[in-house]
């Protein structure tokens, strides 16, 4: 797991990759393909697909920037999508980087967070099965974002029973343009919760959704809704 001190050195632990994001990492993922992604917060859909799909390189040195899936993810609920956002300790000067994000217990947010998917998901048909791994995140407090979001994520891989290939970055890797001829893919952008991007790759399968009888299918919600819905299957929309 990445961890940094409170310097904003990278903590002992972290899986690292050279600039750009991949030639000397190792060997790349069966595919060949390699992608770049920001960290997530019970990440949509979207952004574990890559995840299953490539080998990801996840970015620790971008600046932390408000209302992105860093520290928020969109669930289904009765009165329509919510947002749940995880606050954060205000930092010195006007950036600061991933990695030293600090996650703050402001307006006790873990407690929220939990009742809003107890009541969004308490009647979905796998949400029993599940909320004993589920459950933890909302009771144990974690220091760094980045931290929690990784925990997350091997979490949700494991239920999934997605391999993932992944590491992060050692230094900020430079977004890819139409320009570059870096070998990656780079999804920082595109997976947006305000400003998605094109992504060619992504067309998302409809499954079952809780509240279907009042609204169409919602695509690209938390990773959560599949899993809460789906269970087991929920690797076949990855």
């Amino acid at each position: 797991m990445v961890s940094s001190d409170n310097n904003g050195k990278c903590r002992e632990g972290a899986a690292a990759v050279s600039h750009p994001c991949g030639e000397e990492q190792g060997a790349r993922a069966d595919n060949g393909r390699v992608c770049i992604l920001s960290s997530a917060y019970f990440g949509p859909v979207q952004w574990y697909q890559k995840l299953n799909r490539y080998e990801c390189v996840i970015e620790q040195h971008d600046h932390f920037v408000k209302q992105t899936y860093r520290n928020r993810c969109v669930i289904a609920t009765a009165n329509g999508l919510q947002s749940l956002s995880i606050p954060v300790e205000k930092f010195e000067g006007s950036k600061c980087e991933m990695k030293d994000v600090r996650i703050s217990d402001h307006a006790n947010w873990r407690h929220l967070h939990w009742n809003a998917l107890l009541s969004s998901y308490g009647e979905s048909p796998f949400f029993e099965y599940y909320q004993d791994d589920i459950r933890p995140f909302f009771e144990k407090k974690w220091d760094y974002l980045l931290d929690f979001n990784t925990a997350i994520m091997e979490k949700m891989c494991e239920l999934l029973d997605v391999r993932p290939k992944y590491s992060f970055s050692t230094e900020f890797i430079p977004i890819a343009d139409e320009a570059s001829e870096y070998p990656y893919s780079d999804f920082r952008e595109a997976i947006h919760p305000k400003k998605p991007l094109q992504d060619a790759d992504f067309h998302p399968k409809t499954y079952y959704q809780v509240y279907r009888h009042k609204y169409p299918f919602q695509p690209n919600l938390s990773i959560l809704d599949l899993l809460f819905n789906e269970g087991n299957e929920a690797i076949l929309y990855l």
